[in-house]
């Protein structure tokens, strides 16, 4: 446990941001679920909406250092290739 009162700012200020970093995390992986079932019904148009939704949020991942900036390419990339081959 914490002692001096800057340690118990720090250790809540990081639980906060944990909280924060679970919900954008759950929130990427949800999306990229909702955009893979869009591709296997052939919903092209709006799977085109949620890809650029996608790029949005892997770019902000990125940005944050929530997944490393070539985590975020490759999954653009694969991404992109789904849409391409349908």
């Amino acid at each position: 446990m914490p002692i001096t009162n800057t340690a118990k700012k720090s250790l809540k200020k990081s639980l906060q941001r944990r909280q924060i970093n679970i919900k954008r995390k759950e929130l990427l992986r949800t999306t990229e679920k909702q955009y893979r079932k869009l591709i296997a019904e052939s919903n092209i148009p709006e799977a085109q909406k949620t890809l650029n939704i996608l790029y949005k949020l892997l770019d902000k991942a990125a940005k944050n250092k929530l997944i490393k900036k070539n985590k975020a390419a490759r999954d653009k990339s694969k991404l992109t290739k789904l849409l391409k081959k349908k």
